[in-house]
This record gives C-alpha cells, structure tokens and sequence, in this order.
C-alpha cells in the first residue's frame, strides 16, 4: 500500500530497475517519462514513412506532424493513435520502436527496458492486449499497463490506493473519459468522443461560418487554449485567409466568444460527466464535493472549462500543473509502485 503520494519520491533504483520507461501513447502526443531523467519525449503521435516501406520511420514526432500537408509522392503521414486506441499495429510498432530509440541515448541501457504505458480506462480487453503486443515487439523487456485516469491522478500526488473516491476527467485529442477511482478500483466510468479534436474543429468551423476567415489546423488548437503566457482572459489576434477574398486576414476573438463557439461541444462533455455522477453511490459523492474534480489531458487547458464544469456541478475543477505529461508521469511513478498497476490490471 502506498503511504504517501503526496509528492511521488523517486527512490535510488536498482541496477535490475534502470532503464524503465512510463509512456502515454496518446492521440494527440506521446509522452516518455524516466525515473532518472523525468519527460524525455513529449510530440505529436505522428510517424512519416515511405509507402514502399512502412516499417521504417522517416521522421516521428514534431519533425512529422511538420511535413502534413507538404509530404511528397510516396511518403505518407501516419497517426497510429487514434481515439486513445492503437489502429494499426504495424505503424504503432514502427511508430513506439522509433520513440524508445529516440530515447535511448538519455539512458545506459544494458537491458531490454521495462515499461508502463497508460491506456484508456475503458479500453477493451482486444485494445489492451495491442498495446501489450507493440510494447514488447518495440522492444519493452516486460510492459505493465495502467488505465489513463489512474495514471494522470498518480502523477499529480493523488494515491488511487487510498480509502477515498478521486474523480478525474481526462479531455485527450480522440475522446473525454470521466472516471470515478477509488482503493485500486474503479467506482464508476463514461466517455464520449467529444474531445480535443472535435473542439478544434468546431472552433475552424465557427470561425468560418461567423468571421469568414479559414485558419489551419494549428491556428485554431492555439485559438482554443491560448498561447502559453498569455493570460486566460486576454483576447486573441488570429491569422487566417478572408474565405470570400482569398486574402490574409487577422481576426480578435474575445475568450466569451470562444467559450460561446465550443459550448455545443463541452456541453457534450459536462453530460457524460453528469452519467459518470449519477453512477456513484452517496459517500463518494461526498469526497468529490470536498476534494473536486482533477481535469487532466490537453483539453484541460481549454479557455473557461474550469469555470463551466464549476458552474454546471457547484464543486471545485483542479486543473493539473502539467496536464499534458502528467499521465506518463505516473505512468513512470507504476515502474516504483508495481502495487498500483496490479491493482487496476485484475
């Protein structure tokens, strides 16, 4: 049992223990996180490889997601992630065997590295069994797993052991999970596929429809959770094409504005909140009122979702300190507290 979390202490490892790696093969980004070293790879899931050749990586990560758009003939961008869940074994394996040797230069690895990788908590059993499989091909020793929402609560100083319900909403970039844990189980689970992705997209849209401005990709995920400094209730200058002139254009969003054009979305996500509620019974209703709700992922990061999910439940929203990485983090804590991954694998 784990006495205290609080702050995950990273003990003097063995020379058995070293090398092991805790990962978040996410849809958006993958994260790898070391006991010795912390986050040593956090981008974009994306692998480019040749159509002639697909088991062999051109590119992987930011160096990837960069050339979407602008590959030339014959080489193909690839997302391996999608929804949480691996979709293609193939390309995940190229894909996870090109990270861990990315990595591989922060570490002296003599052997074959362990490794604890998140999944979704609702992930099924075919699902599980994928990541299982890619891990140990990618070159994993021995791989444990670890439901997402577990993961992300242990990296933010939360014990999943303890006697006490912890609720956590995980916002990714394929789906939003909404889980109850609780003394190694989980008390109650939803998810929909309202989430990262379909926010950035219904941003795109809106603009286009309201501003008559088209903005790429990258712009509009910047527009919905702002620029890393800027403060939440600042306005926005976005660049874009006039969608009737075809010329650049700027357009100022206000943070209202924003909140308004993503609500149909988040509204989707407060209702699979509200399911996960209804599903637990009256004293872990008590603990989440008095301890609140962690929102972990990198929608967490979206303008004004704390202050909805507040107003629509009327309990304190924590965001984590570092919502993107928080998962592989404890993720890496599972390598030092094996009770954990036993608990939530049964």
């Amino acid at each position: 049992m784990l006495r205290n979390i609080e702050t995950v202490s990273v003990r003097t490892l063995s020379e058995a223990d070293m090398g092991g790696l805790g990962i978040d093969l996410g849809t958006a980004n993958t994260v790898v996180a070391t006991p010795e070293d912390g986050v040593v790879f956090n981008e974009p899931s994306f692998l480019l490889v040749r159509e002639k050749d697909p088991h062999r990586a051109l590119a992987i990560g930011q160096d990837a997601r960069e050339l979407v758009g602008r590959t030339p003939v014959g080489i193909t961008p690839v997302r391996p992630i999608r929804d949480g869940v691996i979709v293609d074994l193939e390309s995940a394996r190229t894909f996870v065997t090109a990270v861990i040797k990315r990595v591989a230069p922060h570490r002296s690895y003599g052997l074959r590295p362990n490794g604890v990788i998140s999944v979704p908590a609702g992930a099924t059993p075919l699902e599980r069994r994928a990541v299982l499989e890619v891990g140990h091909e990618a070159g994993l020793r021995k791989v444990g797993l670890v439901p997402e929402p577990v993961a992300g609560a242990l990296g933010c100083g939360i014990n999943p052991l303890e006697a006490r319900a912890h609720l956590v909403v995980d916002i990714g970039g394929g789906t939003s999970e909404v889980t109850a844990i609780c003394f190694g189980g989980i008390l109650s689970h939803r998810s929909c596929r309202l989430a990262g992705d379909e926010l950035t997209t219904a941003l795109y849209q809106y603009l286009r429809a309201e501003h008559k401005i088209v903005v790429g990709e990258l712009t509009a995920e910047r527009a919905k959770v702002g620029t890393p400094g800027t403060p939440d209730g600042q306005a926005l200058v976005v660049e874009g094409r006039d969608a009737v002139t075809g010329r650049a254009r700027l357009v100022t969003l206000e943070i209202e504005e924003i909140v308004e054009a993503l609500r149909p979305t988040t509204t989707g996500i407060v209702q699979t909140l509200t399911d996960c509620l209804e599903d637990l019974p009256a004293q872990a209703i008590g603990d989440v009122m008095s301890e609140g709700l962690l929102a972990i992922g990198g929608g967490a990061m979206l303008r004004g979702l704390s202050q909805l999910l507040e107003e629509s439940f009327g309990f304190p929203v924590k965001t984590a300190e570092r919502p993107l990485t928080c998962v592989a983090e404890g993720a890496k804590a599972c390598l030092e507290h094996p009770e954990v991954v036993a608990a939530y694998s049964s």
